[in-house]
């Protein structure tokens, strides 16, 4: 109906726990009568008992008929002179007598709480003098109880107990002796595992110090060299190449993906994986550092080949990990082993095709760690890791227009599009762009599961690429292998600027130094960087960084602090070039 409808009543109590227990407020109407039915009990009990209480116990009825008369025989004693000696006698006596607390209701007397001679001193009595002693309130209350009976049972019990403790002495002191050497073995393990950690670290310090030798002149031109022929460009500019970073295991593979870390400006990751659909395989996870760039500083393999990673801005030691087959991980630096420590699953609800970009965001309400997904399988997923274990929730499905087909039964089926990358806004939380394989942009929020903000017919093939201007809020960019590089302004339906880069775009990026530059690579090998406040309609660098024929580039990424640019290729060789002083000039 499209309204709301008043409800006249709604229950908001929620009974989580109900229990029926057995206790009576005594004020309450039942809690009275229960209290007189133990009165009328107690009375009954005692007068059936009274032969064989002492004399130190009396019944309350008994006092309370004696009370009643004795106060008879007083008022008698007021109203006629003729009073026998003996009533004088007693009421004499009770006057002496202190005044005694009335006890109503009398409590039911424990049948085993008895003294007896016997437990009056330490030398316990003759058995048969026991036995011909007269009937205590236990023989009353039964005739095969005998006290020496438990008496004898007890210490028979205590004999035991003992004999159990001298036999368990020996095994205690030979358990003692077990773990103490235990405790030696693991004592000399950790500091042999000390040592070698020592060992370790010394042995890393040492082939840094050996590749700053080896690579003198590259780290000079890393930390100093400013090219001075750039006055002479008319404000064009060079990269200049520094360290190139390979790894044996990785030469057939190619690089899939790039990223810096946010905390440590020197480390990057590189996922190693195939685009070729015929040629899957194992995939590597390689972490290198600028300080040594002979061999990376952590190595993980994966079953499946890498597709896409991120490092979490707070926690800088956790990477999310996109596979070819779906799967999505997570991985801690922090612990040494060679496994992810979270892992998606068939039941957990991996995607059933390619994850080709996965993207860290804010921890949800309850401070878990949450990240995105998206891949060919047209979902966008949300991943939350809740008490050890990663929760998928679908964000949105990927459709494409005009494509609702007429099964079976008249059944209405559609067309799932497939996701190739997306990006978040910096600012706008729920916002979020996706590029599709149809060559379409999605304009999308985090709170409509059903339907998209806007969509953008921005390329005529797949969307290899797209990112939010870092600066400009309202500003993103987009790449496709239809040789094109495209400039939006969200608001608007129509691009900005277009880019013809005369062949297939395999990625881009924003500089982080300034809102107007930006990096693009394509598949024959070439590296673009504009400069949009000097140049809007050419490059300022298009320079040549891969020189073989078969080799493509696949990724660019920029340094958030050094003047520097890594690009990937898809032979697996990472190399670092140097953006001259043209190509980084900071904004007004």
């Amino acid at each position: 109906e499209r309204g709301y409808r008043p409800i006249s009543y709604v229950d908001q109590m929620a009974i989580h726990l109900s229990l029926n227990g057995n206790m009576i407020l005594k004020d309450s109407d039942e809690g009275r009568r229960q209290s007189i039915k133990l009165s009328t009990a107690l009375s009954f009990l005692s007068s059936e008992k009274a032969p064989l209480e002492t004399s130190a116990v009396t019944s309350g009825e008994a006092e309370i008929k004696e009370e009643e008369s004795t106060g008879d025989t007083q008022t008698e004693g007021s109203r006629t002179a003729e009073v026998t000696e003996a009533a004088e006698a007693e009421e004499a006596e009770e006057a002496e007598e202190p005044p005694r607390l009335r006890v109503k209701e009398k409590k039911l007397a424990n049948q085993f709480n008895f003294i007896e001679r016997a437990s009056r001193t330490l030398n316990n009595p003759m058995r048969d003098r026991a036995c011909q002693s007269e009937p205590t309130p236990c023989e009353s209350f039964s005739a095969t109880a005998n006290p020496w009976e438990i008496y004898d049972a007890y210490v028979e019990e205590l004999q035991k107990m003992e004999r159990s403790k001298a036999k368990e002495k020996p095994k205690a002191q030979i358990a003692k002796r077990e773990e103490e050497k235990k405790g030696r073995k693991l004592n000399s393990l950790e500091s042999q595992s000390d040592d070698r950690t020592k060992i370790s670290k010394t042995a890393k310090i040492m082939e840094r110090v050996v590749n700053q030798n080896i690579f003198d002149d590259i780290a000079q031109d890393f930390k100093y060299f400013e090219d001075a022929s750039d006055e002479y460009r008319d404000q064009k500019g060079t990269l200049l190449p520094l360290w190139k970073f390979q790894h044996d295991k990785t030469e057939r593979l190619a690089v899939t993906a790039i990223s810096w870390n946010p905390k440590y400006e020197d480390l990057f990751a590189v996922g190693h994986g195939s685009y070729d659909f015929m040629k899957q395989g194992q995939g590597m996870l390689l972490l290198y550092t600028l300080k040594n760039p002979s061999f990376p500083e952590y190595v993980f393999s994966s079953e499946s080949g890498v597709m896409c990673l991120d490092f979490h801005n707070d926690h800088p030691y956790l990477m999310a990990v996109g596979f070819y087959d779906g799967n999505v991980a997570i991985y801690n630096l922090k612990k040494a082993t060679s496994q992810p420590s979270y892992k998606s699953s068939a039941k957990s609800g991996k995607h059933t095709e390619p994850v080709w970009q996965v993207k860290w965001q804010k921890d949800d309400m309850e401070n878990n760690l949450n990240f995105f997904s998206v891949s060919s399988d047209g979902r966008i997923v949300s991943w939350t890791l809740v008490k050890n274990e990663l929760v998928h929730t679908d964000v949105i499905k990927l459709s494409v227009e005009g494509t609702t087909m007429k099964g079976p039964e008249g059944l209405q089926l559609q067309t799932l599009g497939c996701g190739t990358s997306f990006d978040f806004h910096k600012k706008i939380d729920y916002l979020f762009l996706v590029g599709t394989e149809e060559g379409k942009i999605y304009k999308c929020s985090k709170c409509y599961s059903s339907q998209f903000l806007d969509v953008f017919e921005a390329h005529h093939m797949a969307v290899d690429s797209v990112s939010w201007n870092p600066y400009h809020l309202k500003v993103f960019i987009s790449c496709s292998s239809d040789w094109t590089v495209k400039i939006w302004d969200h608001t608007v339906k129509t691009p900005m600027f277009v880019y013809d880069l005369n062949s297939a775009v395999g990625d881009v990026a924003w500089a982080p130094y300034s809102s107007t530059v930006f990096a693009a690579v394509t598949t024959n090998g070439k590296a673009h960087v504009f400069d949009l406040s000097i140049n809007k309609y050419e490059a300022l660098c298009t320079q040549l960084v891969v020189a073989k024929k078969k080799n493509k580039i696949t990724h660019i990424q920029f340094n958030p602090v050094y003047p520097i640019v890594i690009i990937g290729d898809e032979q697996g060789h990472v190399t670092s070039l140097k953006l001259s002083p043209n190509l980084r000039k900071m904004p007004k």
